[in-house]
């Protein structure tokens, strides 16, 4: 469950991108009683699945495009040597806009008129049609919670698996629950002892910088706080006060724009920090052209996850997904992502062939699918519907740092970088 506290950092740089653009167990047997699921044909027919990607939302047409193009990459591959079963895998894609009416509109026209054996790699701005999607007893397999939706309804499977009840609430009655594990492992690997967050005076920016600021104390680090006025942040006094403070690490609740601005104010400075950390939504490899005026900020900067890092083609699994992708002009970690949940969808469905290929079926192979890795690029995902919230967990993490010349470079095994921290309650 340690994995919410990086759910809400993308979470919040969405909110503020968009902010800146307009300035499990089984489940019981009643969920399966529906009688519009697909029963696929025992023939050729295509089996079809459905992508909602927020493509062209007002955070700009590349933010919600990175799992669906993964997802695609892999299918097209899977296709090209003979499908599943026989049957090639016919994608329908629809963009929302980013918005609740058009992602209603998705789910309408996906669920109801394609009748899509599954939708895969969702990645939606704001995903209104959830309630829908898991009324209507579809499995959703794989998608990036943005939002709360995959810690509230049945038949919804999140890339990063979910513990809680998923009864309709919200978490544990409208609260989540977010570990610490990052603070803890720049605590205990580079003795970290001092960091500063930074936010914009905004609400959103704000509640989510308590929030790390609650994390970071919890494991015992002096905690500089900055904040800055959104609409003209003046990142010069920010950088030259993480000087003076002497700042270890560096974590903020502002959008990509800012962060740049901040690393280019951090190099004119002269602050230098052991990690300027940021997020899965921001692994990618256009770094060296989105931080191209500030060179030893961008060199400080840090990744964490919970996937196997996009560069590290040694790996079989992520070398496939290299050389499917090969034509693509920049890769991501969310493309990765979404490659993993085609294939977990591959393998559900897959699982299904001798019976026949339906949403149920499709369903209940994700309800007993405990600690799937996607050939190794995922951390376990698990899905245990805990009735009450676990105060810890031990959790893994994925880390990386960029360094000119070779890009995102691994830190250790993501699968022993471990720890047993706390579980911090917090309102989404």
């Amino acid at each position: 469950m340690g994995r919410r506290s990086r759910v809400a950092e993308i979470l919040v740089a969405v909110l503020l991108l968009a902010l800146s653009a307009a300035c499990g167990s089984r489940l019981p047997e009643s969920d399966f009683e529906h009688d519009d699921r697909t029963h696929a044909p025992r023939d050729a027919a295509p089996l079809r699945v459905g992508i909602i990607a927020s493509a062209t939302s007002p955070v700009g047409g590349s933010a919600f495009t990175g799992p669906r193009d993964g997802a695609r990459a892999f299918f097209d591959r899977l296709n090209a040597r003979g499908g599943i079963d026989g049957r090639r895998v016919e994608v329908r894609a629809c963009d929302d806009g980013g918005s609740g009416v058009g992602n209603n509109e998705c789910v309408h026209q996906l669920v109801e008129e394609d009748e899509v054996v599954a939708l895969v790699a969702t990645t939606a701005l704001d995903y209104a049609g959830a309630s829908r999607v898991s009324r209507a007893g579809v499995p959703d397999i794989g998608g990036q919670p943005i939002g709360t939706a995959y810690d509230t309804y049945p038949h919804l499977y999140g890339i990063y698996g979910s513990l809680a009840p998923r009864d309709g609430t919200p978490g544990w009655d409208g609260t989540l629950y977010g570990g610490t594990e990052v603070y803890r492992y720049f605590k205990r690997e580079h003795g970290a002892r001092t960091a500063a967050v930074v936010s914009y005076n905004q609400s959103a920016s704000a509640a989510y910088a308590r929030l790390v600021e609650r994390g970071l104390r919890a494991e015992g680090y002096k905690v500089v706080t900055e904040q800055v006025d959104f609409a003209l942040p003046n990142f010069r006094a920010v950088a030259a006060d993480l000087k003076e403070q002497g700042a270890d690490l560096v974590f903020d609740a502002i959008d990509g724009h800012g962060n740049a601005r901040l690393c280019q104010a951090m190099d004119e400075a002269g602050a230098l920090v052991t990690a300027k950390v940021t997020n899965v939504q921001n692994w990618t490899s256009t770094v060296a052209d989105d931080y191209k005026d500030a060179p030893r900020c961008r060199n400080a900067l840090w990744a964490t996850g919970a996937s196997r890092n996009f560069e590290d083609t040694g790996n079989t699994a992520v070398r496939e997904f290299r050389e499917a992708t090969k034509d693509l002009k920049t890769h991501s970690q969310w493309q990765l992502e979404g490659w993993a949940a085609a294939r977990w969808f591959t393998d559900a469905a897959t699982s299904c062939a001798a019976t026949g290929i339906t949403r149920a079926c499709v369903d209940a192979h994700m309800n007993r699918n405990q600690g799937y890795t996607a050939g190794g690029l995922l951390l376990p995902v698990r899905f245990d519907r805990l009735p009450e919230p676990p105060r810890t967990s031990r959790t893994c993490l994925s880390v990386a740092r960029w360094q000119d010349g070779r890009g995102w470079v691994g830190q250790g095994d993501m699968n022993r970088t471990c720890f047993t921290v706390p579980q911090l309650a917090y309102a989404p």
